[in-house]
């Protein structure tokens, strides 16, 4: 073969197996033909043909994201190269990153591709007629043939002979083996990787030159198992910084070392070194924005998209005009696609159709839509209830508690907000800016309800007893409901008289369930009742769920108001009260919280976007803080994930590497994730799995059930699985995991726009979520999105409490809730979210303990400790922490030591049985401790600078310790006292039917 000139080559010699564009005679033309046949005609169209949808391009298939950018000539150029595109100043672009390879396949050592369009490119192109130009390059500096002619001949043995090996296996094409095996190689990054144009192109009629983007950031990164971790460290970088490319060009200087078409051939830098003409800006930017993904896969490249200035040059380059073109009409044809050129980014970012800045207010909402009230025995005051996931930790003796000791009521507060068009809040309306009458009513409905077994939605519900009827030997069962009635109010600083309480009859005898009040702004301020449960017979409670003949005073019920506003009446979102056993630890949240769940129905049931990615501040930390500060409630969590525990992950050295996406730390958080119960996971039941707590379907001994234990929510789940893949946006500062913020809030310290949401986070992350066993706030009827109008919004019954509101037969099952019309789906009337719970709430809450099977742990698993405590540091101890003039020993084993919460429960002489136990709690529920946050050893690296202290009622506590320290006082400072209060919750508690839920399952 003789080589007539550097644009015009002929290919190997035929073999027996060859077809014609391997002749000496093939000409350019045909070897383009052959292979625009072979890639769209043999490969993408018969890809198309078998279903693939979208269809999907002939090469560089798998997208790893399309960035908005700016190509950014450079100001000092030399005159000789402001021709054409480099003439101008800068352009949009947008910019492809995408492997020569199939969208599933993994991306280690897959060839990394760069396609470039830049917008508001005038003049005529040599393909198609737009404004925009186009750049292809590839990480690697050189093509793996060496003309178009040797490409046929490639691709000719893998598309048509199906033999790849053979041709690359042949000593003849040894350099083409080389560089597909080069091509191979492993990028950490697609903004750390170099690419080349790799063939030639005119600039302007004086110079031919090859293009090359160079990146200027110094993080090259790693790379990842994942088969996706070049998509998501894209994003990720992008999320967290801009990048920056330089464009440069080198000039072929000389035609016999530099030819044309060869474009295995790599021009040597020593005798011309690149010039840099350019620069690609990336800004910061989240790239999986609603609109960016889908432009990428639309988008269509092609080197001949340019202006004569910068025209392509060699057989490989005619190659891919054809190829490309084809390739681009076949895939937007069969995705029904218009194949035209875009004219501007700004095109892919249409302004809202909505003003969301607008002030004009269309409609309200009462806020937060789930207001919780706690019971207390205090007969005036109250606190108002967590208004934001964040509140003030509060140490004042008197913050939960009145000047005699008794425990005070926790108030839900309602307020209104008035929102636009777009949804976005615009102001509190209030009495000093609206017209506002509330509405409330409240009832009790678990003395007519039915018995709680178990969660009636859990496949183990069919192996349970059934749940009959409570008091079923009454007949007229409006007797049994406790109907506090309708109330409104409308005036600032509004107190109840009597004949305003909330007030109805269990078979006949009066039951206060509450109150409204109203604040100097005319807010709502709700209050429940007293605490007070009663037999009318005098029968003691025998078990924790369904004591026959017995009542309580907790409620709930719907919330509405009229509000005119600028004398327009508004549509107003009506919200629900509860009424809650108390809150024994304020400033505690249990792993999975009624927020995480409602939210995990909104999302699943598509009343609420998903978010693209979880925040690591908002979403993954909360799970970890959570599970290291139920140390200060449970004994069990304190020895694992408390102060200086193998799993206390809150320190700032864990929270530097867990909060950093880099791949560097993925093995360390699948490591950590893997530790989390997935039901759907082999092993499930295992009690070692977090979190450490019981689940729906508990039985001691264990059935086997997946739900002996509690997991988290499939949100939070998934945004561990995204979290492991560094999939998360990183906005953790030092400052923010700190354990008190440097600044506290309150509600109104935070924009208008983000009250109403904070206020529904507020109310609900303090309730729980497991296990519903029935449950403290709410219960298993709270994950049926059939439950909600809205996000965390409950739907209301068209018509107010009545008897078929509170009776559906002898037995409730599935065949009755799921009913369309039924006690979940049918909307709520008063009453109808406590009624599924325990009746009175006092033996419920005794029985939530700890440790159950304690051949297994004493202190673990556990059922609601950031509720219901288990164990606690007393003041005692507390306070000899921070005596200095103690032993290091002695105040850390006083750090470490735990008193029962149930020890102080009065059993007045009376032995420790179960049932002594959870009666007492009746009436003495007030005189347990209190968790308060309390300043802990400050410049002592030996212990927290906070702690929680449990806080009895003033003399009790005085009473409690005073014979404890003063023997005290008698031992060496250097040891421990030995006088420990008794464990009187230590009683064997497997045998309870708490715990004992499949006693009458058969075969078990």
């Amino acid at each position: 073969m003789t080589k007539k000139d550097d644009t015009q080559h002929s290919g190997a010699k035929p073999s027996a197996n060859n077809i014609p564009c391997w002749s000496d005679g093939e000409s350019v033309d045909q070897a383009c033909q052959r292979l625009t046949e072979m890639f769209v005609g043999l490969g993408q169209v018969p890809r198309i043909d078998k279903g693939q949808q979208p269809a999907q391009r002939a090469v560089f298939r798998k997208q790893h994201g399309v960035v908005y950018g700016k190509f950014k000539i450079n100001s000092d150029i030399d005159p000789q190269f402001k021709v054409g595109i480099f003439a101008g100043q800068e352009y949009e672009c947008a910019v492809r990153f995408s492997s020569d390879t199939t969208p599933s396949s993994p991306d280690l050592h897959s060839t990394l591709g760069l396609a470039m369009k830049l917008f508001s490119v005038e003049g005529p192109k040599l393909v198609g007629e737009s404004d925009t130009a186009d750049f292809i390059f590839q990480n690697i500096n050189r093509f793996f043939t060496k003309n178009a002619q040797q490409m046929c001949q490639f691709t000719t043995a893998g598309v048509i002979n199906k033999d790849y090996d053979a041709y690359i296996n042949d000593p003849k094409n040894k350099k083409t083996s080389n560089i597909l095996k080069a091509m191979q190689k492993v990028e950490a990054s697609c903004l750390s990787a170099k690419y080349w144009a790799i063939l030639p192109f005119k600039l302007g009629e004086q110079h031919i030159v090859k293009y090359r983007l160079v990146p200027e950031s110094s993080d090259l990164g790693a790379p990842s198992v994942d088969n996706d971790y070049l998509a998501l460290d894209l994003q990720r970088r992008l999320r967290e910084g801009n990048a920056r490319f330089r464009f440069e060009v080198q000039l072929r200087t000389n035609p016999k070392t530099m030819p044309i078409d060869d474009a295995q051939k790599v021009w040597s830098t020593q005798e011309s070194p690149y010039i840099c003409l350019a620069h690609l800006e990336l800004a910061q930017q989240d790239i999986t924005s609603i609109g960016q993904a889908e432009l990428g896969r639309n988008l269509a490249f092609n080197i001949w998209r340019t202006l004569a200035d910068h025209e392509p040059l060699g057989s490989i380059a005619l190659a891919r005009k054809s190829a490309y073109a084809a390739s681009a009409h076949a895939r937007h044809t069969a995705n029904g696609q218009l194949l035209q050129e875009p004219k501007a980014i700004s095109q892919f970012n249409p302004e809202q159709s909505q003003d969301t800045d607008s002030d004009c207010i269309v409609y309200a909402g009462i806020y937060p839509p789930i207001g919780v009230m706690r019971v207390g025995n205090s007969k005036d005051d109250y606190f108002i209830g967590p208004q934001h996931p964040k509140p003030v930790p509060n140490s004042d003796e008197y913050a939960y508690r009145d000047k005699s000791g008794a425990m005070k009521r926790q108030a839900a507060e309602f307020r209104i907000y008035g929102f636009n068009a777009a949804g976005k809040a615009i102001k509190e309306l209030t009495l000093d800016n609206a017209d506002i009458t509330w509405h409330a009513q409240l009832a009790n409905q678990k003395a007519s309800w039915y018995e709680f077994q178990i969660a009636l939605d859990i496949p183990e519900a069919a192996d349970a007893p059934p749940s009959l009827l409570r008091n079923n030997n009454v007949t007229n069962r409006d007797k049994l409901v406790i109907n506090g009635g309708k109330r409104s109010l409308s005036g600032k600083n509004i107190t109840p008289k009597n004949k305003d309480t909330f007030t109805g009859k269990f078979m006949g005898e009066k039951v206060y369930l509450g109150e409204m009040r109203s604040d100097e702004h005319g807010r709502l301020i709700m209050l429940g009742g007293h605490g007070v449960s009663r037999n009318l017979n005098g029968d003691i409670a025998v078990t924790f769920a369904n004591n026959e003949g017995w009542y309580d005073d907790i409620s709930d019920g719907p919330i509405t108001a009229e509000v005119v506003y600028q004398g327009v009446a508004l549509r107003v979102e009506p919200a629900w009260a509860i009424c809650a056993p108390p809150d024994y630890a304020p400033m505690q949240k249990s792993v999975r919280t009624m927020w995480d769940l409602m939210r995990d129905v909104a999302v699943n049931s598509g009343m609420l976007a998903r978010p693209q990615r979880p925040s690591f501040t908002d979403d993954i930390q909360p799970i970890f803080t959570r599970m290291t500060d139920l140390q200060w409630v449970n004994g069990g969590f304190a020895g694992a994930f408390g102060w200086g525990g193998q799993f206390d992950y809150t320190t700032p050295q864990w929270l530097e590497k867990l909060s950093n996406p880099s791949p560097a730390y993925q093995e360390l958080r699948r490591t950590l994730s893997n530790n989390f119960r997935r039901f759907d996971v082999p092993g499930a039941q295992a009690p070692q799995l977090w979190p450490w707590l019981y689940g729906d379907a508990i039985s001691i001994p264990p059935t086997g059930s997946e739900r002996q234990h509690s997991t988290l929510s499939n949100l939070q789940l998934s945004f561990l699985d995204q979290w492991v893949k560094g999939d998360f946006i990183n906005d953790y500062t030092p400052q923010s995991g700190c354990p008190v913020a440097p600044k506290q809030l309150t509600i109104d310290d935070y924009p208008v726009a983000q009250q109403p949401d904070l206020l529904t986070r507020g109310a609900m992350e303090f309730c729980l979520a497991d296990a519903f066993h029935p449950g403290c706030e709410m219960t298993w009827p709270m994950r049926t999105a059939g439950m909600y109008q809205s996000a965390f919004r409950l739907k209301h019954a068209k018509s107010d409490l009545q008897s078929d509101h509170y009776y559906y037969g002898p037995v409730m099952n599935s065949d009755i809730f799921t009913l369309a019309q039924g006690p979940l789906f049918g909307g709520q009337v008063a009453g109808g979210v406590t009624r599924w719970m325990a009746i009175p709430w006092q033996t419920d809450t005794a029985s939530c303990r700890d440790g159950y099977s304690s051949e297994y742990d004493p202190f673990l698993p556990t059922f609601w400790p950031a509720r219901v405590p288990n164990q606690v540091m007393n003041q005692y101890r507390y306070k000899q922490v921070l005596d200095t003039s103690l032993s290091n020993s002695t105040r850390q084993q006083a750090f470490a030591y735990r008193t029962d919460w149930l020890d102080d429960l009065p059993l007045h002489g009376q032995p420790a049985t179960y049932t002594n136990q959870i009666n007492s709690m009746v009436e003495n529920f007030a005189d347990l401790a209190i968790v308060q946050a309390h300043v802990g050893a400050l410049g002592d690296p030996q212990f927290p600078t906070m702690m929680q202290v449990g806080m009895l009622p003033h003399k009790q506590d005085k009473e409690a310790h005073t014979n404890l320290a003063s023997k005290a006082i008698q031992h060496s400072k250097a040891t421990l006292s030995a006088d420990l209060p008794p464990n009187q919750h230590k009683i064997d508690l497997g045998v309870t039917e708490k715990a004992n839920r499949f006693h009458r399952v058969k075969g078990r």
